[in-house]
């Protein structure tokens, strides 16, 4: 055993073979994990941060759950009202994890300048609308102030700023479509006291909030008369449960949506994603392995005549090849260090100066986000230093091949 372990720290002691052939192959080998876990960790982080950042924009526009009349179920419109006093309303007491319920209502518009007009969907909401999503996203200007006893102010996305040149604070004139109450277009003065801007070309491109007392106004519905119900859950990863659960406790004549079930297109395509880190991180450790491999069989090739000594001073197979076992595993471990080391540092760099950009219009994301957690890097480095080292064993035993009395005479 004590030869054995002389014969481990000059092998990990690499000052001592710069010069050895298996000298290159290592470095080749530890540059190879290092570029593997580096590559992990960009496809993860990349991947899950655009999962996440899509998913929580569409949350942010729509809820995770919608409560609707079944007449509205397939449109954006609020056509049909329902009685906002709910049981479920204000506060869903029968279920978990639900951390708010707010009440909206839309209504199709056109605003119009002395040159241009946009079409629009004036999406009205109440006190209790939670505002953290736009506050994200703001770029000028403050979301409505809903506590005054009646507000024009409404929050206007960038990309239809810019196509009807307007600024902070101008007045826009709006133009909302005729109602079963009202055979004639309605005409309204809003001020824009907000701008924001979030990337998802799909909603920045007709979405305008304001207030929703006047979506009811122009509908000629009374104060308990709303278009529907969003409902903003603790933890999106549990939306196919609540949404079972919110659709079984509301009343018969309403009807509850997921926003998966809604934008069915959108969530299968991030899915995808999922898809594609698993194949870069399968070739990534099959590369590095197969890297790691011929690291080992060269440190084996190169060290026969010591091999065999060992074998004539006693030691057996088994012992020697944890020797090599344990130096390639060192190998490993020195790499998945420098890979952690340079990874993360890359993702810490997309993640505070936004290097790299995208199309919105494909992306949904303006930026490209980049989201890894502390069980995902545990995992990644887990898996590939248990990996990389079950596709060592079976090479390793070459060594039970080595003859004694011929490797002795090796040169």
């Amino acid at each position: 055993m004590n030869y054995e372990l002389f014969i481990a720290k000059r092998i990990i002691a690499g000052k001592k073979y710069k010069n050895s052939i298996s000298s290159p192959i290592i470095k080749i080998a530890i540059t190879a994990i290092a570029l593997g876990i580096i590559i992990m960790i960009i496809a993860v982080a990349t991947g899950s941060g655009l999962q996440y950042k899509i998913r929580d924009k569409m949350a942010g526009f729509k809820g995770h759950v919608q409560i609707l009349n079944y007449d509205n179920n397939n449109s954006d419109i609020s056509t049909t009202p329902i009685d906002k006093n709910q049981d479920f309303y204000p506060k869903f007491t029968t279920i978990s994890g639900v951390k708010n319920v707010q009440v909206f209502a839309n209504k199709a518009g056109i605003l119009r300048t002395k040159t241009d007009f946009e079409g629009i969907i004036f999406k009205g909401v109440s006190t209790e609308y939670d505002w953290s999503f736009f506050n994200e996203y703001l770029v000028a200007g403050k979301v409505p102030d809903l506590n005054k006893a009646r507000t024009r102010d409404v929050l206007l996305s960038k990309t239809v700023m810019n196509r009807l040149r307007l600024q902070l604070n101008d007045t826009i004139l709006a133009t909302f479509l005729k109602t079963a109450t009202s055979k004639l277009p309605s005409n309204r003065k809003y001020v824009i006291t907000g701008i924001y801007s979030s990337g998802f070309a799909q909603f920045d491109k007709n979405m305008m909030i304001g207030d929703i007392r006047e979506v009811q106004n122009l509908n000629k519905w009374t104060e308990n008369e709303v278009g529907g119900f969003e409902v903003i859950l603790d933890n999106f990863d549990n939306i196919e449960e609540k949404g079972e659960e919110i659709y079984s406790a509301i009343g018969a004549t309403l009807n509850s949506k997921t926003i998966v079930d809604s934008y069915a297109t959108v969530f299968e395509w991030i899915k995808l994603f999922d898809n594609n880190v698993w194949f870069i991180i399968a070739i990534m450790i099959l590369v590095a392995g197969i890297n790691m491999v011929t690291a080992l069989l060269v440190l084996i090739l190169e060290r026969v005549q010591m091999i065999g000594i060992l074998k004539a001073l006693g030691s057996s197979n088994s012992s020697i090849r944890k020797v090599f076992l344990y130096n390639a595993t060192y190998l490993i471990l020195k790499g998945l260090f420098w890979g952690n080391i340079i990874g993360l540092l890359l993702v810490f760099i997309q993640y505070y100066f936004e290097v790299i950009t995208l199309n919105p219009e494909t992306y949904y994301v303006a930026v490209m986000p980049v989201y890894i957690s502390f069980k995902q890097l545990i995992l990644l480095n887990l898996g590939t230093l248990l990996l990389c080292f079950l596709m060592l064993i079976i090479p390793s035993y070459i060594i039970t091949k080595i003859n004694p009395s011929k490797s002795i005479k090796f040169a």
